[in-house]
């Protein structure tokens, strides 16, 4: 694709513009905003008034907030008026929650009434709830509608819809009762009523519930929307599978950014500052540190032993380093398995008799294997040797039970898991080693 944008603002270089706006028009509507993030930002808005009106909008809604606002900026009223009109609601709604203070009221100015009242009652709804991602561009039938009244209305109303696929059924209060797909209407009898057809065995969610239990159903129930309703089961919108793929990737991208020991940013790396970056790790690396060096504490409160054995100064990076490493292997399993819904916070029980049986195997493993090194390349040392591989089994044990529970009891009390896991747990199992260590030496060694 850089090959072929390279072409496309060669031909704008040139001054071809009926050449440029046909290719444009050939072309898929995500890849025409991926090539408007290329072209300088003099020239943008010559390339976005060349295509046409429903193209530019649909180009539109998949820019990064950033170019939005450059357009925004050099547009006249008149076109914003008609962006908002083809653009959806909930993609609206996600632009002005990003967009600076002026700019949003110069938006809502060339809002019309329904569009703005939409626009504010979604903006009422908590962050990151399900209700904040939602969007109101639905199909609605009632249950005493025969399949000819429902296609009658679907090809009056459908056409500013997100989804035509899926109808839902509300009575006259627009309480949820039930759905109905296309297919099922294409296979029955044009004098057969919505009520006989349709499903009642709805699921749906709360526009308070969290958008990552949203995303969890998606992906357990196979759905390609989901209606939400309020308190009172009335609909109020539906969420369908293209925003859930937005909210995992976001998702994802938190926890990575949280098991790095980062703060999660809200924008692209490429576009947020130094500033901003040294803040978002400055604050845990300063914790990390500071735990750190409790680490050193314990080698100088030992330091009569290390006097004694030196040797036991070698073994301490490769003790804290396994232990750490075992330790964030049992985090991100278990971090990612609580994510996706596999294991829930119940199961803290089964995790903990699992992970201290796999810590077994691994720890005996790797002990057997660290005995034969250390007698290899220091012989008779045979105490020693001993002294670390039983130390070595000891810390994966414990490695491995922090790293498998501690997520889970996070979560219990309502923290995101991902805070404790990585760097933070790899902290925690190093203090620990460093104890477990000592202890076994001083007992095994006598010293």
């Amino acid at each position: 694709m850089e090959k072929k944008y390279d072409e496309l603002l060669e031909l704008l270089d040139n001054k071809k513009i009926i050449e440029l706006r046909q290719k444009l028009i050939n072309m898929n509507t995500a890849d025409i905003a991926e090539f408007l993030e290329t072209v300088p930002s003099n020239e943008i808005v010559v390339v976005f008034r060349m295509l046409p009106k429903e193209l530019a909008a649909g180009a539109f809604s998949y820019m990064d907030v950033e170019e939005q606002e450059k357009v925004i900026n050099l547009i006249t009223d008149r076109e914003i008026s008609y962006i908002l009109d083809e653009l959806f609601v909930d993609d609206v709604v996600d632009m002005l929650e990003e967009l600076p203070a002026n700019v949003v009221k110069r938006v809502m100015k060339n809002a019309s009434s329904e569009t703005r009242d939409l626009i504010n009652q979604f903006l009422k709804y908590p962050e990151n709830s399900a209700g904040s991602i939602m969007t109101a561009e639905f199909i609605d039938l009632k249950k005493y509608m025969n399949v000819m009244q429902a296609f009658d209305r679907i090809r009056r109303t459908g056409k500013g819809k997100e989804t035509i696929y899926t109808s839902y059924v509300v009575n006259e209060n627009r309480q949820l009762e039930g759905v109905v797909n296309v297919k099922e209407l294409l296979l029955s009898d044009y004098e057969t009523k919505i009520s006989d057809i349709m499903d009642t065995r709805v699921i749906s969610v709360m526009t308070t519930d969290d958008q990552e239990q949203v995303s969890n159903m998606f992906a357990k129930y196979d759905l390609l929307a989901v209606p939400v309703v309020d308190t009172e089961n009335r609909l109020v919108g539906i969420i369908t599978v293209d925003d859930i793929i937005d909210v995992i990737e976001k998702e994802t991208t938190e926890d990575f950014e949280k098991m790095a020991a980062m703060t999660p940013s809200e924008r692209p790396y490429i576009r947020t500052g130094v500033f901003t970056l040294a803040k978002n790790r400055v604050f845990w690396l300063l914790i990390l540190m500071i735990s750190g060096t409790l680490a050193g504490s314990i080698l100088l409160h030992y330091e009569n032993i290390l006097a004694a054995a030196p040797l036991l100064v070698a073994m301490v990076p490769m003790l804290t380093d396994t232990g750490g490493n075992a330790g964030s292997q049992s985090s991100s399993l278990i971090i990612r398995a609580m994510a996706v819904g596999d294991i829930k916070t119940r199961d803290i029980l089964k995790v903990f008799w699992k992970e201290i049986r796999v810590s077994i195997i691994v720890g005996i493993v790797l002990a057997v294997a660290n005995y034969m090194r250390i007698i290899i390349l220091y012989p008779d040392s045979e105490m020693m040797a001993l002294a670390v591989s039983i130390s070595l089994v000891a810390t994966i044990m414990m490695a491995k039970i922090i790293g498998g529970t501690l997520p889970m009891l996070v979560r219990i009390i309502k923290l995101d898991p991902a805070i404790v896991s990585g760097p933070l747990i790899t902290t925690i199992v190093d203090i620990g080693a460093l104890l477990v260590y000592f202890a076994i030496a001083r007992a095994i060694l006598g010293l």
